[in-house]
């Protein structure tokens, strides 16, 4: 399977420590890339660090409510994520599925057989791009000012416009 991993906040929805579903806000465009993404065959998923259940500003639960809002949010555009994964952790907990270490991509690459060299990483944050390249994916940054020290193999400033970028560049096309 090829797919595209995407980081949840400043990727998905707009960022900023999300806490509640009353928080959560789609970023414009996602929908349809999303939906774009799975007609082209591509499996989307989520993996995006949580720290915040662990530090106890969340529960599992509302974390649960959250992700369960924007799985509905998309289906209802036509598009699909096939599985969310999330490190709850504290940020200084030395776990392996925390970014920028590449435990829950590398647990959703073996669990669904994914195709690292057909497959991307999306994120917003120098740990996402990490990540990624640690799992042997292409690399997608998210934003206008890629940080110091890290070099994503591409940069768009969102989601849409990563997808239809991939796609004008024939890097990314239909089945």
């Amino acid at each position: 399977m090829k797919a595209f991993i995407l980081d949840r906040d400043g990727v998905i929805n707009k960022g900023g420590n999300i806490n509640r579903k009353s928080e959560f806000q789609l970023l414009p465009g996602v929908t349809e890339a999303i939906k774009a993404l799975n007609g082209m065959g591509f499996g989307v998923f989520v993996a995006s660090n949580q720290g915040g259940v662990g530090l106890g500003f969340m529960t599992k639960s509302a974390l649960k409510s959250i992700n369960g809002y924007m799985v509905t949010l998309i289906r209802e555009k036509g598009g699909d994520i096939v599985e969310a994964r999330y490190c709850t952790h504290k940020p200084r907990a030395g776990c392996s599925c925390r970014k920028p270490r590449p435990g829950m991509l590398l647990e959703l690459i073996e669990k669904y057989d994914i195709d690292r060299k057909a497959s991307f990483m999306v994120g917003d944050r120098d740990t996402d791009i990490m990540a990624g390249s640690s799992a042997g994916v292409h690399t997608v940054f998210i934003g206008d000012n890629v940080p110091f020290g890290i070099e994503p193999d591409y940069v768009f400033s969102g989601l849409l416009d990563a997808v239809n970028g991939l796609r004008d560049r024939n890097i990314i096309h239909t089945k």
